[in-house]
């Protein structure tokens, strides 16, 4: 029988650190709902100690989670570990996840410590929390670069102390393929006790190489479990991809020889959704979930497809779950239709209120779009005026007039919590019109990082357009999101998501690993 590969999947951690990418706890949890659909081992939900939103995401998540192990991250210390314990208390399988620098590197000029302090603190903080939880990692930061057999020693003595999991992360993406791989062999090899613990790769791509690292750890190293993220997403140039290392996997069994848990049919659903709610969007070369992954544009690709599918595709497109943007709904369908098609998509609303809100969004939508698709009714539930009726902006209503030769103009009404507010301004377009009349009342004074357009569903020009606006302010960087058939509103919609973001003032603390 072949050896399993645990998947071990950090977006809604190392993954959120994308700068914007952060999250409510609220989008955590369907995040999480999807990845237990996935059925990924374990789901590293977060820093619970990072804050108290971290904390309630974790909770929430460890309380709602049944079929994937629920870990959080902890530092080497007694109170972070003490958090990550008390926010996984209602999870039916829980991990803590503790770590310390080990390179010299990171001692020397992140720690302040002596090697010895950083050994005594690794090995007391594994022995307090196997005490809390039966379920133990331990990641050695950046311990690609650390010494190795300073490093030996510290894993030892982890091991001793409990640790379940021993991690070895590429913290900084400085690691390739052949060498990352017989580093590991030489740990397991060097340390008496290895076989005592599971081997884990956790790699980034600075140098584009993070599955490539991954699967060698995996191949060479003996390693067992991958940690990675949906689209590779995470700071810097990102995380190993989960899904290319899933399907690499799947694909070659011939070579790797190991089995993996994972229901792939719902790999693009979660690439979707995780795109969606962090406003990263997916490029369309993207190996497995990019919109151009199984199109095939060379005559002889096409007449070759045709034939013989298996000619140019290694893997069918539905084994990932794309399908054709199948008709799902229309201005007809009734809300018991509506709540199905939901349920069938996997999407969980909270309430009757919520349920409510988002099918008169529907209606609305179908209104004006003759043809719902799947995509649309994922957009529409994502839009956090229908799943947050608190936010402090709202767009109210919006027109603009544009015509060639003259300058576009813009008016927009929006609600700042109990105020009716209008705005108007002329712009450089439609779009910069309707922004700026929003900006001239609220003063944000926040810098513009990102503009982005994306068709939720292609080959119409009746698409919903979605739109990711990106904004930095005081050191906070966030994403804002919306999407309507109508470009400029869904451009006003995504600039207020943005504001909402900043106007929380929620406080977060970058975690390391």
């Amino acid at each position: 029988m072949a050896d399993k590969l645990i998947i071990f999947d950090t977006t809604l951690r190392d993954g959120e650190q994308s700068p914007g990418a952060s999250m409510t706890k609220d989008e955590k949890l369907r995040i999480a709902r999807q990845l237990e659909r996935l059925r990924v081992d374990v789901i590293e939900a977060g820093f619970a100690a990072a804050s108290n939103g971290d904390f309630e995401a974790v909770k929430s998540i460890a309380d709602h989670i049944k079929g994937s192990t629920v870990c959080s991250l902890a530092r080497a210390n007694d109170r972070d570990i003490s958090r990550a314990a008390e926010a996984l208390k209602g999870a039916a399988s829980a991990r803590i996840h503790t770590f310390i620098a080990t390179s010299p590197l990171h001692m020397e000029k992140k720690l302040r410590m002596t090697p010895e302090q950083v050994y005594e603190q690794a090995r007391l903080a594994v022995r307090f929390a196997r005490n809390l939880c039966g379920d133990v990692e331990f990641s050695p930061e950046d311990g690609y670069r650390s010494d190795i057999d300073f490093l030996c020693r510290v894993l030892e003595a982890v091991i001793d102390e409990g640790a379940t999991t021993i991690n070895i992360p590429d913290t900084v993406g400085y690691a390739v393929p052949e060498l990352y791989g017989n580093f590991i062999k030489t740990l397991r090899e060097r340390i008496p006790n290895s076989d005592k613990a599971v081997w884990s790769v956790h790699c980034h791509n600075d140098l584009g190489m993070a599955v490539a690292n991954s699967l060698a750890g995996v191949q060479i190293g003996g390693a067992r479990q991958v940690e990675c993220t949906i689209n590779g997403l995470g700071e810097r140039a990102g995380n190993c991809s989960l899904e290319e290392v899933v399907m690499a996997v799947r694909t070659r069994r011939d070579y790797f020889g190991l089995e993996v848990g994972i229901d792939t049919t719902q790999i693009v659903p979660a690439s979707r959704l995780v795109s969606q709610i962090t406003g990263f969007v997916v490029q369309p070369n993207k190996a497995v979930v990019g919109a151009n992954a199984f199109a095939h544009a060379s005559g002889i690709h096409q007449d070759g497809v045709l034939k013989a599918r298996d000619t140019y595709e290694i893997m069918r497109a539905e084994d990932v779950g794309w399908t054709a943007n199948k008709i799902v709904l229309g201005k007809l369908s009734g809300r018991n239709a509506f709540k199905q098609r939901l349920q069938e998509l996997g999407i969980e609303l909270e309430s009757e209120a919520e349920i409510n809100a988002a099918f008169a969004k529907f209606k609305e939508l179908a209104d004006r779009k003759s043809e719902i698709f799947d995509e649309d009714i994922i957009a529409l539930v994502g839009d956090e005026s229908v799943t947050n009726e608190h936010e402090h902006y709202r767009l109210l209503a919006l027109s603009q007039h544009s015509e060639t030769g003259e300058r576009p103009h813009a008016k927009v009404v929006f609600a700042a919590g109990d105020r009716e507010i209008h705005g108007e301004s002329h712009g450089n377009g439609p779009v910069d019109a309707s922004l700026k009349a929003i900006e001239a009342h609220v003063q944000s004074g926040a810098e513009m990082l990102l503009y982005s357009v994306n068709a939720i569903t292609s080959g119409s020009t009746e698409s919903q357009g979605e739109v990711t606006i990106r904004l930095q302010h005081g050191g906070r960087v966030v994403n804002g999101v919306g999407a309507d058939p109508d470009i400029v509103v869904a451009s006003a919609k995504a600039y207020l998501a943005a504001l909402n973001k900043l106007h929380s003032k929620s406080e977060r603390v970058a975690a390391q690993g």
